[in-house]
């Protein structure tokens, strides 16, 4: 059993950066690929970026990249997603989400992750 919980949302202009953070309970942490997905009121929820168990391969829509990093500190068991030139488009809960399985051609999907954090709400102001 994994336990997530995002922190670092809040209300920023557009232009403007944000960290979000994603702190993991449990000691197989490192053994889970993570992922960021996002959704805004009446969409469905949609990818943002995946990194594997290591830190070696990550993934992104492409709509972020260039502006959004995704990292992991296994040592503190922790995810982060760095945002920068954000968008008001991009005003959405975001959510972090955990999987044993390695991060294949399906990482994009939501249902092929197992758990889930409660979300943070990011706003971007324009």
């Amino acid at each position: 059993q994994v336990q997530l919980v995002e922190s670092g949302g809040g209300l920023v202009q557009a232009g403007g950066s944000l960290r979000l953070s994603c702190a993991a309970s449990g000691r197989t942490f490192s053994t889970y690929a993570m992922g960021w997905f996002r959704q805004a009121p009446g969409k469905e929820r949609e990818f943002v970026a995946a990194i594997s168990w290591s830190g070696s391969m990550t993934y992104y829509t492409d709509s972020v990249k260039g502006r959004f990093t995704i990292s992991r500190d296994n040592d503190k068991n922790t995810v982060y997603l760095q945002m920068n030139s954000l968008k008001p488009e991009e005003t959405a809960v975001y959510y972090c989400a955990a999987r044993r399985a390695a991060l294949v051609s399906d990482y994009r999907i939501p249902s092929k992750y197992d758990y889930w954090g409660q979300g943070t709400q990011v706003t971007v102001s324009s």
